[in-house]
């Protein structure tokens, strides 16, 4: 079973769209909503999630058992392009 994490930040009404899309395809367990802004580096070596996705939110990410290997899809997206990504 594949888990997925949607990054975004609130009140972004793309963010509100993927996730409505999200949802009808990725079940609740299975999909985790990560705010870019409000969520802090690990070490001062890598980048920020705003660094990372500010310009491309919504961002669908498919966690891999390598997690060097994650999948993403970038917004926009269809329903038809995300069930696609998520069974592959």
């Amino acid at each position: 079973m594949n888990k997925f994490n949607l990054y975004g930040s609130e009140g972004c009404h793309l963010c509100e769209q993927a996730l409505a899309i999200c949802n009808a395809v990725i079940p609740a367990e299975q999909l985790a909503q990560i705010d870019i802004i409000n969520t802090e580096r690990v070490s001062h070596e890598e980048q920020t999630l705003v660094e990372l996705y500010g310009v491309h939110i919504p961002v669908l990410e498919k966690l891999e058992q390598d997690s060097s290997n994650n999948s993403k899809l970038f917004w926009p997206f269809t329903q038809a392009q995300l069930t696609t990504f998520v069974i592959a």
